[in-house]
């Protein structure tokens, strides 16, 4: 599979000059005896959104479960390879995962706020991983992630009506800014749009151009013309396997594979 670390792993002249944030060097996950991820390789940069692409049931979803280790909740997963977050390998024994999550966050395909006030939503995270001293502290971080969230001019006068009375995009902000409000460095993004109607799609594909840069940001989509649009590089999977991984630019105007032309151009998929 030495083919494949080359597809996934970008030779030191085309990285420009991004910061690798997180490094996965030949990773397989296992379901039990079943392959679901075959030695992938990819860089996530600190600098770019990534879109990780495929049909469905490519695999795409478990490896981005595996950069924040959410496989670990399923008994029969095993996860075998490298991936690192700055250098230090997130599987080591030695990692503690709840700090992981929080340096790691995620964002789900449905929107799931806690059955508690959009204030508590937010503040749940600062409050258990004590980021803030007194309730000024605790105000201002909420403020300040709903304000990143693109929420905050829509919930200020009602922060304590429950989260799960908003409608489904902003449901699916108020997750976005409960992810953030921990500081992460990493937002791991499953399809977030894929139970959304277009307007609200747009005001989270807003959301992702104004948090880039601000975090590292993996999105899984099944939306080709999603990923054309948020992403700056993009991964394409099929089968359990990294198919092609560069720029995004070149995945869709110029893919080196046959099989990326093909999913790309709609003979597959």
């Amino acid at each position: 599979m030495a083919d494949q670390t080359q597809v996934g792993a970008p030779s030191a002249e085309n990285v420009e000059s991004a910061k690798v944030k997180m490094r996965a060097r030949d990773v397989s996950v296992y379901y039990g005896n079943k392959k679901a991820i075959d030695e992938v390789s990819v860089d996530v940069f600190s600098e770019y959104v990534t879109a990780f692409i495929g049909p469905s049931g490519c695999g795409k979803s478990t490896f981005l479960r595996a950069l924040n280790r959410m496989n670990d909740t399923i008994p029969s997963a095993r996860v075998e390879g490298t991936i690192e977050l700055d250098g230090e390998d997130i599987y080591s024994s030695g990692m503690d995962v709840v700090q992981l999550r929080a340096r790691v966050g995620m964002v789900f395909q449905k929107p799931n706020p806690f059955p508690k006030s959009i204030y508590d939503n937010v503040a749940y995270g600062p409050k258990i991983h004590g980021l803030a001293e007194g309730k000024t502290e605790l105000d201002a971080i909420v403020e300040k992630s709903l304000t990143r969230a693109g929420l905050w001019e829509e919930v200020k006068d009602r922060l304590q009506d429950s989260g799960t009375a908003l409608s489904g995009g902003q449901q699916q902000r108020l997750c976005i800014a409960r992810a953030i409000a921990v500081d992460p460095e990493v937002i791991l993004m499953d399809e977030p749009c894929s139970a959304l109607d277009p307007i609200a799609t747009a005001r989270i594909e807003e959301l992702i151009d104004d948090l880039r840069g601000r975090y590292a940001i993996v999105i899984v989509t099944h939306s080709m013309q999603q990923a054309a649009r948020v992403s700056q590089r993009t991964a394409f999977f099929h089968l359990g396997h990294l198919v092609e991984y560069g720029h995004t630019s070149d995945i869709f105007t110029n893919p080196k594979q046959q099989r990326t032309q093909d999913y790309i151009t709609g003979r597959y998929g």
